[in-house]
């Protein structure tokens, strides 16, 4: 016989197929007493080991189902390393960039899932234990389900990384680019050393600041091709502002407004208009007082006197084929092409006089190609097109020195195609 409520407890619970009749009563002392019957084949000093071995196993048990309930911790564990690698990334720290799922915490957590899974294993292979099949079946289901999840979790994470990496990368680009733009907008407005006008003492073109809008076409947004400017010339005691826009077809330009001042051409007052009716492209320059460009259907350079609007001289360029530009920095200057440069770009220097060409340059730029070219400093720039946002001024060509030399400065534009860009050392 058996005394206590505790032992008969866990013989009733665990060992139910081996008693068969039990009767118990309870004396004055409130001590209970019960009796039953062993099959003959089993003594009674077995069953001590046996309970030992029993409550070893829920002991196991216990410790593998609290190890379970220990992965719940574990993900609010990843969630804050989440916030840690978030930092981590906005800290353009690579190397302390770690992944949830590649945390101790992490590893420590599979281990102990592993280690779980093969005591339950052993524990059903031994088959030792009656009566405890159900209760191992539903922890083993219980690891698996937790195995299952952890794994998924792991490349939910994968996933969400490589997300959030492209998410980060897509940021830090926009950053550098507003960063750059800032940059250049604050380089710009920084006064530089008081230099005469025309001065040619700053070496090669660094940079170029952002557009801005002076005034729209007067013509009308169909007009959407042309060039303007300013005399170029040094001393002048009027600074006069000139618009020649292209016809419809991007080629000709018929007609010119002058204004007396940068006010007047925002204001669009205090104008003059005059017809002309011969020139070719958005090649123009204009140098005291008078306008040059390419005469059109010619290889010939026309040169226009501003003030009573008269051609005052033709001249043709020797070689020279259509859309030729002109330019005045440091001296007036035409770029063109020639057969005999195969298609290449010509720098050529001439006489503001009588348009005779003083010096020639033949440069490796193949012109058709470019979308646009300027002189500054008697140095040639050409530019090439990015997007419909964006050129490149991407080459120069020093004629005083001979020497080439790549660049990359940024152009931002208004509209997809840039037309008539010049240089003026007034400004």
């Amino acid at each position: 016989w058996v005394q206590g409520p505790k032992h008969l407890s866990a013989y009733l619970l665990l060992l139910p197929t081996m008693v068969r009749n039990v009767s118990r009563s309870v004396d004055k002392g409130e001590t209970c007493s019960c009796v039953f019957h062993l099959p003959k084949s089993i003594l009674l000093q077995q069953l001590e080991p046996l309970q030992s071995t029993t409550q070893e196993l829920i002991n196991k048990c216990e410790q593998a189902l609290s190890r379970v309930s220990e992965y719940a911790p574990a993900i609010d564990d990843q969630e804050n390393q989440v916030l840690e690698m978030s930092y981590t990334l906005k800290s353009k720290n690579p190397s302390a960039f770690t992944l949830p799922s590649e945390a101790p915490s992490f590893n420590k957590l599979q281990l102990e899932l592993q280690r779980v899974q093969k005591s339950v294993t052993q524990l059903k292979v031994n088959g030792e234990v009656s009566g405890a099949g159900d209760l191992l079946h539903q922890l083993q289901g219980q690891v698996n389900n937790a195995s299952l999840m952890l794994r998924l979790l792991v490349d939910t994470d994968q996933s969400n990384n490589r997300a959030l990496q492209q998410q980060v990368d897509v940021l830090e680009a926009q950053i550098s680019k507003c960063e750059r733009e800032r940059g250049r907008d604050e380089a710009s407005r920084q006064p530089g050393p008081s230099l005469p006008p025309g001065s040619c003492t700053g070496g090669i073109l660094q940079k170029v600041s952002r557009p801005f809008v002076v005034q729209l076409n007067w013509r009308g947004f169909s007009y959407k091709a042309g060039a303007w400017g300013r005399d170029s010339a040094p001393n002048l005691t009027s600074s006069l502002y000139w618009v020649a826009p292209l016809r419809a077809n991007g080629r000709y330009f018929d007609y010119y407004q002058l204004y007396k001042s940068y006010d007047d051409l925002v204001l669009l007052k205090n104008y003059e208009e005059q017809k002309m009716g011969y020139g070719d492209g958005n090649g123009n320059t204009v140098y005291k007082n008078f306008m040059y460009f390419n005469y059109y259907g010619s290889n010939e350079m026309a040169k226009v006197d501003l003030a009573s609007n008269t051609l005052v001289l033709r001249h043709p360029l020797s070689g020279a084929t259509y859309n030729n530009r002109f330019s005045y920095a440091g001296g007036l200057w035409v770029l063109y092409a020639t057969e005999g440069s195969k298609g290449n770009l010509v720098v050529s220097r001439l006489n503001a006089s009588t348009l005779e060409v003083e010096k020639t340059w033949q440069t490796s730029q193949y012109k058709p190609a470019l979308s646009g070219a300027f002189m500054a400093c008697g140095v040639l720039y050409t530019l090439r097109s990015l997007s419909t946002c964006q050129e490149e001024i991407f080459y120069a060509f020093d004629t005083t020195t001979g020497q080439e030399q790549n660049l990359s400065i940024i152009l931002d534009k208004m509209l997809e195609t840039l037309h008539g860009i010049n240089y003026c050392p007034l400004d």
